[in-house]
């Protein structure tokens, strides 16, 4: 592989980087925990079809760091961990997991792992199997993640709102919405419920048709979302859309949405700060359903839905104040914010100097952990 793992790791401050291999199942997977300063690990399992075994390294290794700031950024204690699941015709899906399972209870609680792209209810349950440090599906888990993603999007929206304009004037505002699915729709009807004007685009038809008659909302054709002029684009279904083709047609000032890493590559949102277009931090906004998981983790409380919209909503109010104060990128901002506390943690812990990760040219971490392999996502 081109990957020179302990380079990378040393370079991105990595702790542990696993390959996981079981003969019976079929399962070729790697495990990477970034950083425990601040608490255990938290993170989902990706089964996804990489090209190939260093994609699906790369993808490891840039989502347990993503996973790191966003506790970071959000105040959690705990760090990023992720696992991705090399997905193959001939894999084993229960003896994989519950072979997983076995690796996440051998951690002894420093990764607390759950849902992601090719890991749901089914796969979580055969986790539980065979480990305790996972969310479980139901009424013994923490309940309501979707609620809680969509709760943090409506606050961090309010909270663009008031950092561009100084207040949210909810009844005044018009958003366009890309997907609804189970965090899309739950984002719409709050923000109906607030008064303001909604459009969305769906791909699936008959979906598309049952919320326009339900919610009694214009649809868009899929495709067509990126162009209308609106106070707010919100994507929640698919990650990587804001590249070279799509940022040239935004007619929004604001884009805020649940969907993961929206940006395809960081330089593109230096693009929509050139354009004038407010960008929300992924990393932020959608950072309800890992305070819900990671409190429940820690402390069996489930955190109601009003301290999830506060602390979202607090988180993005910085990010963004920091930005328009210093003239920046906000999602270069949030990430310099995060790598700062997460800093400050590692110097408070080790007592002086602490691992200070390099840098490339254009001022991200880890190059080679850089690339965007992730598959998009619909949440």
């Amino acid at each position: 592989m081109a990957v020179q793992v302990l380079d990378t790791m040393a370079r991105g401050g990595f702790e542990q980087v696993l390959a996981v291999h079981d003969r019976l199942s079929g399962l070729r997977a790697f495990l990477a925990i970034h950083d425990t300063t601040l608490g255990p690990a938290f993170g989902g399992i990706r089964r996804w079809a990489y090209r190939d075994e260093e994609g699906a390294l790369r993808d490891c290794l840039r989502l347990s760091r993503a996973m790191t700031q966003k506790c970071a950024l959000i105040g959690l204690p705990g760090g990023g961990g992720k696992m991705v699941v090399l997905d193959r015709p001939d894999l084993d899906l229960q003896a994989a997991y519950r072979h997983i399972g076995g690796v996440v209870e051998g951690l002894g609680g420093r990764w607390y792992t759950g849902p992601d792209v090719g890991t749901g209810p089914d796969e979580l349950g055969w986790l539980a199997e065979t480990t305790g440090f996972v969310t479980r599906p139901g009424p013994e888990g923490p309940g309501e993640l979707g609620e809680a993603t969509a709760r943090g999007v409506v606050a961090g929206m309010g909270a663009a709102l008031r950092a561009l304009d100084g207040a949210e004037d909810w009844e005044r505002r018009t958003v366009v919405i890309q997907g609804l699915g189970d965090v899309g729709e739950r984002v719409c009807r709050q923000l109906l419920e607030l008064g303001v004007g909604v459009r969305a685009a769906e791909i699936e038809p008959d979906r598309a048709d049952r919320m326009s008659a339900e919610l009694g909302i214009e649809m868009i054709p899929p495709s067509r979302e990126y162009d209308p002029p609106c106070d707010i684009f919100a994507p929640c279904a698919l990650g990587g859309i804001l590249h070279d083709l799509t940022l040239p047609r935004l007619g929004c000032r604001i884009v805020a949405g649940a969907a993961n890493n929206l940006l395809a590559r960081p330089e593109h949102g230096d693009r929509l700060h050139e354009r004038g277009i407010l960008y929300v931090p992924d990393i932020a906004i959608n950072s309800g359903a890992l305070i819900r998981g990671a409190t429940f983790h820690l402390t069996d409380e489930r955190p109601p839905m009003p301290e999830i919209e506060a602390r979202v909503g607090t988180a993005v109010g910085e990010i963004l104040d920091r930005a328009l104060a210093e003239g920046l990128p906000p999602a270069r901002v949030a990430l310099r914010m995060a790598d700062e506390r997460i800093q400050e943690a590692r110097e408070n812990a080790f007592g002086g100097a602490a691992f200070r990760p390099s840098k490339d040219a254009s001022g991200s971490e880890d190059p080679d952990a850089g690339e965007d392999e992730n598959p998009g996502r619909r949440d």
